[in-house]
């Protein structure tokens, strides 16, 4: 006898994943042209059929649980390859969406990050942190504002007489921590729910999972995501593999930089200024401009696929990449300059920037880079079938 599945459509849940790009899901007359279509799906319970009829019922928690949302890099065969136009891909993307959204804690905070009206408020936040916490500061006699221009050793503008060093990591500090916690928190239940929901549709034999095994899959992953290989097994998409690996080694290195820079500070006790030709600095600097460059081609791209679904959420977090390698490298170039008041506000606008990207990290797009490390990993312990490229 066939499994028995009691149908409880969620209407408001059709209308969310519509608003948030998947507005053609009613299109979908079930054909699976795009499971077929789909180069990277696996064999056993292919992908994105069963997302589509899912969708259209309204079956958040059939969704939202799923591990194969993730496994989806938006490749865009199926799309192309939709006789109906239902777009799939726009659909996965506005579930991997809500999914992120469901995850993240405060739900508040998620939605206004998701919510155009609410960027005016959210870009006030970080300018309000940082007035407060130095007015705090200036009560204990901690000057944490200057705007006379002083030079360093090197004879260059020193950033640090701008914004005392002491604010700023006194602020990102914490928020890198409540990045790490609010993603802590979220993926306790995401990897619970993607195994329930394994179990359920037959997509692994395993009753529980192994902490062990689980950290060896991750660390099988992790190769093939800084390789970007399931990028280049895209038919339609495959171009965005270079700025998308751009981007990616940008941040990587520019946060070993950061981490460099807070140890040999808070760890050595030096100070610097340092050289333009220290290795470090030499890093940081390739790394910005590949951040540029990364961050303008994939604003390109996004611009010339007419025939993708373009949301606020995609547009915001393009216009932060671009913005935060942009800040950086002119904050660095107007300080060479010696153009002192210049360099301070771009460098103002470029801490606002960093906050936003720490501390909306967790509910914003960019959140994929965590949850669907999490779900390929997961993947590749349960040992399912992958049809081969």
């Amino acid at each position: 006898m066939a499994d028995k599945y009691l149908v409880q459509p969620d209407v408001e849940f059709i209308k969310e994943i519509r608003g948030l790009g998947g507005d053609s899901l009613k299109k979908c007359f079930q054909c699976a042209t795009c499971s077929v279509a789909c180069p990277i799906s696996p064999d056993t319970k292919p992908f994105p059929r069963k997302e589509m009829i899912a969708a259209s019922w309204g079956l958040k928690d059939k969704l939202i649980s799923s591990p194969d949302i993730w496994l989806c890099h938006n490749c865009g065969d199926c799309s192309t390859m939709c006789p109906r136009g239902a777009k799939p891909a726009d659909v996965m993307s506005a579930l991997r969406m809500r999914a992120i959204k469901e995850y993240a804690t405060p739900k508040a905070l998620a939605e206004a990050v998701n919510d155009p009206k609410k960027l005016p408020l959210l870009a006030a936040v970080p300018a309000i942190v940082f007035i407060v916490i130095g007015m705090v500061l200036q009560v204990f006699g901690i000057n944490w504002l200057d705007f006379t221009p002083e030079l360093d050793a090197h004879g260059q503008i020193a950033h640090a007489q701008f914004f005392s060093t002491w604010l700023v990591d006194l602020i990102f500090v914490p928020l890198s921590i409540w990045a790490v916690v609010i993603f802590a928190l979220g993926l306790k239940r995401f990897i619970g729910d993607i195994h329930k929901n394994a179990l359920a549709e037959g997509k692994t034999n395993k009753d529980k999972i192994e902490i062990k095994g689980f950290l060896n899959a991750i660390v099988k992953v992790v190769p093939n995501i800084l390789k970007h290989r399931k990028f280049s097994e895209c038919g339609e998409n495959n171009d965005r593999a270079t700025p998308h690996m751009m981007v990616l080694f940008a941040f990587i290195a520019l946060a070993f930089v950061t981490g460099f820079f807070f140890f040999v500070l808070y760890g050595l006790g030096i100070h610097g200024p340092y050289s333009q030709f220290h290795p470090v600095k030499i890093l940081a600097n390739i790394a910005g401009i590949a951040l540029v460059i990364g961050g303008a081609l994939l604003f390109k791209q996004r611009l010339d696929k007419k025939d993708e679904m373009s949301t606020y959420k995609d547009w915001y977090l393009l216009w932060l990449v671009l913005g935060l390698g942009v800040t950086g490298m002119l904050s660095e170039l107007t300080r060479l300059a010696g153009a002192a008041y210049l360099t301070y506000f771009i460098y103002f606008i470029h801490l606002m920037l960093v906050f936003h990207l720490i501390a909306f990290l967790p509910f914003s797009k960019l959140a994929h880079l965590v949850y669907r490390t999490v779900a390929m990993a997961y993947n590749e312990y349960s040992e399912r079938e992958v049809k081969k490229a």
